[in-house]
């Protein structure tokens, strides 16, 4: 799957089948299901969730939570924007 057939999924009612867990939360952080992004990163214990996790508590403004969980996934929280970090993410779990 290229990145831009999992972005054009995010238009479909299911996400792809055979992604990872890591993809699924960013599908549905793709489509704006902060919560169901949020619940699947959690259950997600690799450096690769706690990324996901990060990110998605930078988008939802928590940085001190944030920061936390980059500091897990051994990465400092990012100066760009959260569209690239999307971006960033999905391209590195493709």
């Amino acid at each position: 799957m290229t990145f831009d057939d999992f972005k054009a999924s995010i238009n479909q009612d299911d996400p792809p089948a055979g992604i990872s867990e890591a993809l699924l939360a960013l599908w549905f952080d793709g489509r704006g299901d902060w919560d169901a992004a949020h619940e699947t990163a959690q259950e997600i214990e690799t450096n690769d969730g706690s990324w996901i996790h990060a990110y998605l508590h930078r988008k939802e403004g928590d940085i001190s939570n944030a920061s936390y969980w980059y500091s897990r996934a051994g990465k400092t929280c990012p100066d760009i924007h959260l569209d690239d970090e999307w971006d960033d993410l999905v391209k590195e779990l493709l």
